[in-house]
C-alpha cells in the first residue's frame, strides 16, 4: 500500500519532494496507525461489497471499516455477517488485487471470535475491529474478545475503540471515564491502533447537528470533549494514542448561510477556480476547515462515510516542504542540546526542546504521506488526485 499510489509516477515526481512510502498490514503499529488517513466506512450489508473495496483503493482509499453497528439496520445483522464472509472470501480468491486494511465494526464482543471463525483463510486480509461506545466497562469484554480471537486464528489484529458514549460528554463523569478507558487500553496498548471519536453521537445526547457552514470545533460542548480527550490520551510523552478526526456528514449543500471558507488566491495561482467551486458545491470548504483544525488540535486522519471525503484527507495530510525544512532542523543530531534557530524559510523560531515532539510527528507523517515539493500546495495535491 501507499498513499498517491494511484498516481502516475511523472505526476508524483512533480508533486512529491519525498514521495510516500510503501507500507503493509504487517508494518509496525507506528507507521500503520499513522497511514491510515481517511477511514472510509461502508455498511457490511452491500451485495457488491468485494468489488466496491477493490474500486476504492484503485482510487487511493488506504483502510476501510465495514459497519455491523449503527449504519444498518438491527433486523439487518445476521445476513450482513454472512455476507460479510461472502464477500472476504471472494476477495481472498483475488490474489494479485491491492486492498486496504480491512477492519470490521461490531455491535458485541461475541461476534469478534465468531466472525473470526466464520471467515477461515480468509482471515488474513482483516486487520481488526472497530469497537463502539467504548468505556472502561464496556470496552474490556471486547478486548479480551479480541486477544482471544488473535491467538486461535493467528492473526494480529488491532483494536480501534470508538469515544462515543454520554460518560465521555457529561461533565460530572467525563474525568473518570477518560481515567478508565486509559486504564482500559493502556492495559492492551499493544492491540490499539488508534482511537475514534464518535461525534455524531455526542451531539445527538443535547439534541444536536452542526450544519455545513460549521465545523465540530463551532461547536463548544463537542470541542470541550475533544481537547479532553486529546488531553489525557492523545499526550506525545509516550503515554498516548493516535486520535483520529470525527466524522464529516455532508456531500452537497442546497443552501448556505455563510460565505465560502476557501479562499480564492490559492486556486487562480494554479487556474484551479473550476476546482474551488466544486469544493464549495459539494460542502468541502467547510471539510477542509474542520481537517486543519483537527490536525491543530492533534489529531490524525479522519472518519469518512462518503468517497469524495478522502482525497481532502490525504492532501491535507501531505507535509510541506517548509513542515519538512523545520522538523529535520530540530532534531539535528547537533541539536541535542536544546537552543533556538531561526527557520531555514526565515519566516519564525525553531526552539529544539519545546517543537521535538512536533518535528518527530511530521516526520512520521512525512513516511507515509511524503512531502511536497516546495511550489506544491494543497490546491495541487487536491487537483492531480481527484478520479476522472
Amino acid at each position: 500500500m501507499r498513499h498517491f499510489r494511484h498516481l502516475a509516477p511523472e505526476e508524483r515526481q512533480r508533486l512529491f519532494h519525498q514521495e510516500p512510502g510503501f507500507f503493509t498490514a504487517d508494518s509496525p503499529a507506528r507507521v500503520l496507525a499513522a497511514a491510515l488517513g481517511a477511514t472510509l466506512y461502508s455498511p457490511a450489508t452491500r451485495a457488491r461489497l468485494a468489488d466496491d473495496v477493490v474500486k476504492q483503493a484503485g482510487r487511493g482509499v488506504v483502510s476501510m471499516v465495514l459497519c455491523l453497528e449503527d449504519s444498518i439496520d438491527d433486523a439487518e445483522v445476521a445476513g450482513a455477517e454472512e455476507n460479510l464472509v461472502r464477500q472476504f472470501t471472494d476477495l481472498a480468491g483475488r490474489p494479485d488485487t491491492e486492498l486496504p486494511l480491512l477492519f470490521i465494526r461490531v455491535r458485541a464482543p461475541e461476534q469478534i471470535p465468531d466472525l473470526v471463525r466464520r471467515l477461515g483463510p480468509a482471515v488474513r486480509l482483516l486487520s481488526g475491529f472497530v469497537l463502539p461506545k467504548f468505556t472502561e466497562e464496556r470496552g474490556v469484554p471486547f478486548l479480551e474478545a479480541l486477544t482471544a480471537a488473535e491467538a486461535s486464528s493467528g492473526r494480529r489484529l488491532f483494536a480501534m475503540p470508538v469515544l462515543e458514549s454520554p460518560e465521555l460528554l457529561y461533565l460530572e463523569t467525563r474525568g473518570e471515564a477518560l481515567q478508565g478507558i486509559f486504564r482500559t487500553v493502556d492495559k492492551y496498548r499493544d492491540r490499539v491502533l488508534a482511537l475514534r471519536l464518535g461525534v455524531t453521537d455526542f451531539c445527538s445526547s443535547y439534541a444536536l447537528r452542526r450544519a455545513p457552514d460549521m465545523t465540530a470545533y463551532d461547536v463548544q460542548i463537542v470541542a470541550s470533549v475533544i481537547a479532553d480527550v486529546v488531553n489525557v490520551l492523545g499526550r506525545a510523552d509516550g503515554t498516548g494514542f493516535t486520535v483520529t478526526g470525527p466524522v464529516w456528514e455532508y456531500f452537497r449543500v442546497q443552501e448556505r448561510m455563510f460565505k465560502p471558507q476557501l479562499r480564492t488566491s490559492p486556486f487562480l495561482e494554479v487556474r484551479a477556480t473550476r476546482l474551488r467551486e466544486t469544493l464549495i458545491e459539494h460542502a468541502m470548504d467547510g471539510l477542509l476547515r474542520e481537517i486543519s483544525l483537527d490536525q491543530a488540535n492533534g489529531l490524525l486522519g479522519k472518519t469518512c462515510i462518503h468517497p469524495s471525503h478522502v482525497l481532502p484527507v490525504h492532501a491535507l495530510s501531505v507535509v510541506s516542504h517548509e513542515e519538512f525544512s523545520d522538523a529535520r532542523d530540530i532534531l539535528r543530531p547537533e541539536r541535542d542540546g536544546g537552543g533556538v534557530l531561526r527557520s531555514a524559510y526565515t519566516n519564525k523560531m525553531n526552539e529544539v526542546k519545546p517543537h521535538r515532539a512536533w518535528a518527530e510527528r511530521v516526520l512520521t507523517r512525512a513516511e507515509v504521506f511524503g512531502v511536497a515539493n516546495e511550489d506544491i500546495g494543497f490546491v495541487e495535491l487536491l487537483a492531480a488526485g481527484r478520479p476522472d
